[in-house]
């Protein structure tokens, strides 16, 4: 099969080509997709370069182990490995694994769920790993009715979801993007606010504060929160070597002492996440937003632009028609 595999750390028109690879077999609990399309993520660009570098433990010492780049896919499964219930081949799915920007990958069956025959398959190739941490993201903020809620990062794949989950909660959400970003963070729902014009930290309280960016300090998050509010950390960013370790570290260990609620966490991609958003989004309830597509012939492109930081919504690369 056709795949883009990375050979080093690095940018993505250095590092990726297209290579022939062995189409992947199902091991226990996976089921193997044919690609249709594969969303990019943050993740993505933060594998390809190696940073934080302390994560090349688990990544590989001086270049990926898995060398196909791309977490999130959806299509239709074509094979299933033993163990797996619930979905079979023909089934239309959308789910996070690894290896995605390829023909075929395999993705374990607990991290995928059918796609509703009203959502194409472009638009459901969006939501695992960006949806569910939005939605996880809300959930661990306690987001409710009247809620002041402030998103850092409004404009990105994550905050996109997160906006729009928040506002569907009966909250009074606030996005923090760029100026070119402001029209389309209003479009999700929600006040704009202009990082380079205006310090968010001081337009407070929030009764939450969701940061996706990682461009602020603990102490200067903290000061945008009410008293009792709650701060939730899910972000990539920080140090080249350790990247947001430090800060996660220091906010778990300040949250006991304090009534602010501080909480770092990361998603874990499930299906039932997956299918509830699937669901909203076939309900009219939410809506992927995609800023663009790319063909597969142009996917190291598509990771170029998610790695500028300044996609809006969700890039998707499409592999085949459906």
């Amino acid at each position: 099969m056709r795949a883009l595999v990375q050979t080093a750390y690095g940018e993505a028109r250095d590092v990726l080509a297209f290579a022939e690879a062995p189409v992947p077999e199902p091991g226990e609990g996976e089921v193997r997709v044919r690609v249709h399309a594969a969303a990019l993520n943050a993740a993505d660009v933060y594998i390809m370069r190696g940073e934080p570098v302390v994560g090349r433990l688990a990544f590989g010492p001086s270049r990926p182990r898995q060398p196909i780049r791309g977490r999130d896919l959806a299509g239709v499964v074509d094979a299933v490995g033993p163990g797996v219930r619930g979905l079979g081949p023909g089934d239309r799915v959308a789910g996070e694994g690894e290896g995605s920007l390829a023909e075929y990958a395999c993705v374990k069956a607990s991290r995928a769920a059918r796609v509703p025959d009203t959502v194409p398959l472009h638009d459901a190739a969006a939501v695992p790993l960006a949806g569910v941490t939005a939605l996880q993201a809300v959930r661990n903020g306690g987001v409710g009715p009247g809620d002041r809620v402030l998103v850092n990062g409004a404009a990105g794949g994550v905050g996109s979801f997160a906006v729009q989950l928040a506002a569907s909660a009966g909250a009074e959400v606030t996005g923090v993007c760029s100026a070119g970003g402001s029209g389309f963070v209003r479009s999700l729902g929600a006040r704009a606010i202009d990082y380079a014009a205006e310090d968010f930290t001081r337009t407070g309280p929030y009764d939450a504060v969701i940061d996706l960016a990682g461009n602020r300090t603990l102490r200067e998050l903290r000061g945008a929160l009410a008293p009792d509010g709650t701060l939730v950390l899910s972000s990539g960013n920080g140090t080249r070597m350790m990247g947001p370790l430090w800060r996660n570290a220091a906010a778990s260990l300040a949250s006991p002492f304090t009534r602010q609620r501080l909480r770092p966490f990361l998603a874990r991609t499930a299906r039932e996440d997956v299918g509830d958003l699937l669901a909203r989004i076939a309900g009219g309830g939410l809506r992927a937003r995609v800023e663009r597509t790319h063909p597969f012939e142009e996917a190291a492109d598509a990771l170029a632009h998610v790695s500028g930081g300044h996609a809006r919504g969700k890039v998707v690369v499409t592999l085949r028609e459906e």
